[in-house]
């Protein structure tokens, strides 16, 4: 299987509901998202897919998250803003972007922090 994928990172506020200790306070971090296609078969020209449009995608989302509070984020804001959650509605956003081109699967990964990150992965092809 090849792999090919994008890094960015942008700068959000959020608060997590529930038992999250001082979590539940509004808090901002330097989210790193990276989103990751993979797929077996190379294009005739060596490529597994066009990674500016990879790229295209994420950076859209990047636009659209970067110095918001999560929860009044079109598509977040009836959720809690786990790390999790933020994965799952940015697979949804750059899914629609890599569908019907051959790619198997779409991994995007959040990472709060340099330590931590949570992911979402799923099947692109029916």
């Amino acid at each position: 299987m090849y792999e090919i994928g994008i890094s960015a990172q942008f700068e959000a506020a959020h608060r997590l509901e529930g038992n999250f200790g001082p979590a539940t306070r509004m808090h901002g971090h330097t989210y790193r998202i990276e989103a990751i296609v993979a797929g077996h078969h190379l294009h005739p020209d060596g490529t597994l897919f066009d990674i500016t449009r990879l790229q295209d995608a994420v950076n859209a989302i990047v636009a659209d998250l970067h110095y918001r509070d999560l929860s009044t984020v079109e598509g977040l804001q009836h959720m809690n803003t786990t790390a999790e959650n933020v994965a799952r509605y940015c697979w949804e956003r750059i899914a629609s972007a890599v569908r019907g081109v051959g790619l198997q699967t779409l991994t995007v990964r959040i990472w709060e922090n340099p330590q931590a990150f949570a992911s979402y992965s799923a099947a692109l092809e029916g």
